[in-house]
């Protein structure tokens, strides 16, 4: 019976993934920052659950992971769901620092843990990951997002040619969904094509199951970013790429009495913990 390991499962996508491969009896360990949902899976599937609690951007993070890895008695699969992203439009330093902390470092580190496990122990794995849509062009309303997710995304490209001449037998899968609406994005925002999280848990499934190398979610995403590719960086960075209706605008630029530009603060709508467009 194949392992799981989830990373990002206490909500939106990564929990419904883990509560659907439960329910049809495969192991799944879960992780995230937050446990008290990854409890009610455990008591609701007591025999294919385990959970650790598990911060990504801490360093004790790799010994936690062979915990979980531990108590679910190995790992076949490596699920990478842990992500954090907001319309940054004023660029708050803080919270660009944090996208990256998460969607960069958290996520190296992880999947580099994750590869490491199979390539040590001489183990068939797949490691599997939600990227995005986003991280085909550089998005300005999205700037540390968007970027974070292309990292990710190159990311997985070099561990795989690094796994052809080690000659580990490590195989990956790149999910890049578009606009899902999970409960953690604010009622008030509506995304272009936007989706729910039960429509895209079977693809994301499918996906892992095929080994899918690239998926994107869904056909009509897979269109626009087919388009977003070739457009060149002179004309896509003179284009206005908003991104959520209704539109949050940018913040004013003002003058002060020295004649220096100076930008007002705006406000900015977010995209919280753990889920991806």
């Amino acid at each position: 019976m194949k392992k799981v390991v989830i990373m990002g499962a206490s909500s939106g996508m990564g929990y419904a993934v883990a509560e659907a491969l439960a329910s049809r009896g495969v192991k799944v360990g879960l992780a995230a920052r937050h446990t008290h949902t990854l409890l009610e899976l455990k008591e609701k599937y007591p025999d294919f659950v385990e959970y650790e609690k598990i911060d990504v951007t801490k360093s004790d993070a790799k010994s936690k992971l062979g915990t979980l890895i531990d108590k679910l008695g190995g790992m076949d699969i490596y699920f990478h769901v842990a992500g954090i992203g907001y319309e940054n439009l004023t660029l708050d330093l803080e919270r660009e620092v944090e996208i990256i902390k998460t969607n960069a470092v958290g996520f190296s580190r992880m999947i580099c843990c994750a590869y490491r496990y199979f390539r040590d122990n001489r183990i068939k794995g797949q490691i599997a990951a939600i990227t995005s849509v986003a991280g085909t062009k550089g998005i300005g309303r999205l700037s540390a997002y968007s970027a974070s997710k292309k990292f990710g995304q190159t990311y997985l490209v070099a561990l795989e040619q690094l796994a052809h001449e080690e000659g580990a037998d490590v195989s990956f899968t790149d999910i890049r969904p578009g606009w899902v609406r999970t409960p953690l994005v604010p009622d008030d925002r509506k995304f272009p094509m936007e989706m729910s999280v039960d429509y895209v848990v079977p693809y994301i499934i499918k996906a892992i199951v095929r080994k899918e190398r690239v998926s994107v979610i869904d056909w009509r995403w897979n269109a626009l970013v087919g388009a977003w590719r070739n457009i060149p960086n002179a004309l896509w960075t003179k284009m206005n790429v908003k991104i959520s209706d209704p539109d949050t605008p940018l913040p004013a630029l003002t003058a002060d009495l020295t004649g220096k530009g100076e930008q007002a603060s705006g406000k900015e709508s977010g995209k919280p913990e753990s889920d991806e467009m």
